[in-house]
């Protein structure tokens, strides 16, 4: 375009100098000349304007183009790791996420309880280890670890620590992978398994749905041992007018009662305080290693914290000659009595209940029944091979129960006491509002 605006600008110069060029030859010259000397300046300025509109380019645009292997760095790990996330993604595209529930089993030993405190790394939970699972499995993304509300994660029942559990149910929104629960259980050390999976209505919640909880406490029938009584070690066998006299003053816990007295920091007048208990009973003793054990069993719609304990705690007190029968019906009154809390060790949460939800969806053709009656056989075998043992195992070389027993002395179960405790109500137990806890 240039050499042909200065070839115009050329002829228009002859143009020019031949019309105005009269008087011969050295005109013409100097004619010639000024031609020339117009396209230098001509080209000159289509240089600098070529350079300014360079200048106004952005940077990059003066960049040569690159092919697209160009610019970016060396494959290696970056490159292995952008195929992984692209891998992954794809994966998890296969796979629904779906609201379900987790039937769970655990020995409690060398926990700090279910609840997960996140943010905390100092006191190990249960949780703790279930969501590390759930996120190397591939069920759940790692950003739903920190934040659990993600996953609408919510548990049945808060245990509290050293306590065991033979039928946990947690409800959360998961992708449902090949093979879950065996890669979930891949994850999990021993002494935590999950034992079975159903799928649930999109709006449930596990502690909200459920109607009941059942707890097992496993203890050595020496405590039950009258104090005056000379064998009080292995050797000791229950009777079955003890055991009937057990039984007796379990079954005065049956019905709805203030239980202000059975746990801690709860005023009388707490309407929260009033829990309805279903059943409680003492199961047959039995043998093992050498040592008698039996099985208590209290079903209730819900248990404040260290409720449980202290309900057996009283029971033992009253059956080895501490307190009177009369000090029970006297714990649901307003006055303030002195209960001993029972070790923790043996306390299992042994099933949750959802009547209400079984009646309504379990025969809706969509959804399952949560009863677990084909997981009895896993659930039985769970509790024989890492719950059981771990009792009896640390029973015999911590004698908790033993040592318990040792403290009954110390404690006034004639004493009450009455008054500012009635006139407002107290701080809230953080195990409460139907979540059962112990």
């Amino acid at each position: 375009e240039r050499s042909r605006v200065a070839e115009d600008t050329i002829h228009v110069g002859v143009w020019v100098g031949g019309r105005t060029d009269s008087r011969g030859l050295k005109r013409r010259g100097q004619g010639r000349s000024d031609q020339a000397k117009s396209v230098r300046l001509f080209q000159k300025s289509c240089k600098m304007s070529e350079e300014q509109h360079l200048k106004e380019i952005p940077a990059e645009a003066n960049e040569p183009l690159k092919r697209p292997s160009e610019g970016k760095p060396d494959l290696g790990e970056i490159g292995h790791v952008d195929k992984k996330l692209k891998s992954d993604a794809e994966e998890q595209k296969k796979f629904p996420k779906r609201k379900v529930v987790l039937l769970m089993a655990y020995s409690g030993k060398g926990y700090h309880g279910m609840q997960r405190n996140v943010g905390s790394s100092q006191f190990k939970t249960i949780e703790d280890e279930l969501v590390k699972s759930l996120v190397k499995s591939g069920c759940i993304p790692e950003n739903h670890g920190t934040d659990m509300k993600k996953m609408s994660f919510q548990r049945c029942a808060r245990t509290d620590k050293g306590v065991s559990a033979a039928g946990q149910v947690v409800s959360l929104k998961l992708w449902l992978i090949d093979d879950i629960m065996e890669k979930i259980n891949g994850q999990l050390p021993s002494q935590i398994r999950v034992l079975g999976l159903k799928r649930v209505t999109g709006g449930f919640n596990s502690k909200n749905k459920c109607d009941a909880r059942t707890y097992s406490y496993m203890l050595p029938t020496l405590a039950f041992a009258h104090k005056d009584q000379e064998k009080q070690d292995d050797g000791y066998r229950l009777s079955k007018e003890t055991l009937e006299r057990v039984n007796k003053l379990f079954t005065c816990y049956k019905g709805t009662h203030n239980f202000h007295n059975f746990t801690s920091q709860k005023a009388a007048r707490d309407p929260s305080a009033r829990r309805y208990i279903m059943e409680m009973f003492c199961e047959e003793p039995f043998i093992r290693q050498g040592m008698e054990f039996a099985i208590i069993k209290v079903k209730g719609q819900s248990f404040m914290m260290h409720q449980i304990r202290k309900m057996i705690g009283l029971v033992i007190a009253v059956v080895k000659g501490y307190a009177s029968d009369g000090i029970l019906e006297r714990s649901w009154g307003e006055e303030k009595v002195d209960i001993p809390k029972a070790p923790g060790l043996g306390l299992v949460l042994e099933k949750v209940h959802f009547e209400k939800y079984n009646k309504r969806f379990g025969s809706d053709g969509l959804h399952e029944p949560l009863d677990w009656a084909d997981e009895e056989e896993k659930i039985l075998a769970f509790k024989e091979e890492h719950i059981y043992p771990t009792i009896i195992q640390t029973e015999r070389e911590e004698q908790s129960m033993v040592n318990w027993l040792g403290t009954l002395h110390i404690h006034d179960f004639e004493a009450t006491a009455s008054g500012a405790q009635n006139s407002k109500v107290g701080p809230q137990d953080d195990e409460d509002e139907g979540n059962g806890s112990d």
